[in-house]
């Protein structure tokens, strides 16, 4: 789905903020869209006054805060690295940024591209440029990559804090800082507001390309088979590009909701969630008088016509507690206690779910 011109000029706006300068090539190159798009977007911000424009750059009317100096770090600047075109991090960030301009520290924005292993150059450039600290939600699309990528993060040699990422249990990173909203709570309160209003056919269409997605397949898989008053539950892919193997089909709810009686669904992520729910209307099949429908996250849930009843997971907040955990270690003469924590998300009701009935 394509970025929305809002959110698209905000991350415009947040790495002029945090560079003092960007040149419009750069910002189109690092968004993935046009040289034409990008300049169109400055013009628009310029006329707006919240930055002005010059010769093929865009200059930040706020003056870059110095960063106040911090133990083992030489110019005090917190890198943040998160993959591109992914509108569920931009409230991340936008909460870490907050923290940590309003502690004086600068921030350097850096987008990693979907190409697989894209992180790791980013990471050993910031690293070189001899940032105090790093924050990073990598894309980690497999398993595979996610253990690939344990040891030479976890070598990084600057304080490190992992974002909505929750690595493996004994990996080289399990004692690293890192901050992740409960995902699995989060799928309890889906389930379990689906089941209270009487559903006992259930499926999760999911995405199955990020730690997320993989997280939420687990916890549906357990919390499914531990609610004995549930029928039949099943799991599919969301979307034809919701796999981590672009060849995997994803499977039709449409036939499920006929060929196995679902009348309760769970999809990841809400634009995958919107997308689906249009082809159930266009199949004749109605949200949510046929199909109760939870979407799982909840940047546009809200946008659709039948506006999507969602779990919201805490993405200022996760982004907020990773800077102060970032903050509170790059503050210490001595290494402090990894923290590993957890931030509870929240069930929004709105119209996409009602009791179930039987016609």
């Amino acid at each position: 789905m394509r970025e929305p011109g809002d959110e698209r000029r905000q991350r415009i706006l947040a790495v002029v903020r945090a560079r003092g300068e960007a040149r419009v090539s750069d910002l189109a190159a690092e968004l993935e869209v046009s040289v034409i798009t990008v300049r169109r977007d400055v013009e628009e911000l310029a006329r707006e006054g919240k930055l002005r424009r010059g010769h093929g750059v865009a200059r930040s009317l706020v003056p870059v805060p110095k960063a106040p100096a911090v133990p083992d770090a030489k110019d005090g600047a917190v890198a943040l690295v998160v993959p591109e075109r992914h509108a569920y991090l931009n409230e991340v960030v936008h909460g870490a940024r907050t923290v940590l301009e309003e502690a004086g520290v600068r921030v350097v924005l850096h987008i990693a591209p979907r190409a697989r292993g894209a992180d790791r150059p980013i990471v050993e450039r910031v690293v070189a440029d001899e940032v105090a600290g790093l924050m990073i939600a990598p894309r980690w699309r497999t398993a595979a990559d996610e253990e690939a990528a344990y040891g030479w993060l976890a070598e990084s040699g600057v304080p490190t804090v992992l974002m909505e990422r929750r690595p493996r249990p004994g990996s080289a990173l399990h004692a690293f800082d890192s901050v992740c909203t409960d995902h699995w709570y989060g799928m309890h309160l889906a389930v379990e507001h689906l089941t209270a209003l009487g559903h006992r056919r259930i499926a999760l269409a999911a995405r199955d390309d990020s730690p997320t997605a993989r997280a939420l397949r687990v916890a549906f898989a357990e919390i499914a088979v531990a609610h004995t008053e549930i029928d039949d539950w099943t799991v599919l892919l969301s979307a034809p590009d919701a796999g981590a193997d672009p060849g995997t089909p994803p499977g039709s709810l449409i036939d499920l909701i006929g060929e196995r009686g679902i009348t309760g669904a769970v999809l990841h992520g809400d634009d995958d969630a919107l997308m689906l729910v249009q082809q159930l209307a266009d199949a004749g099949i109605r949200v949510p008088a046929d199909c109760s429908v939870v979407a799982y996250d909840d940047v546009v849930a809200a946008l659709g016509r039948t506006p999507l009843t969602a779990i919201a997971p805490p993405k200022a907040e996760v982004g907020k507690v990773a800077a102060e955990l970032l903050l509170d270690r790059l503050g210490k003469a001595s290494a402090g206690r990894p923290r590993r924590v957890e931030l509870i998300p929240e069930l929004k009701v709105r119209g996409s779910t009602q009791p179930y009935s039987i016609v």
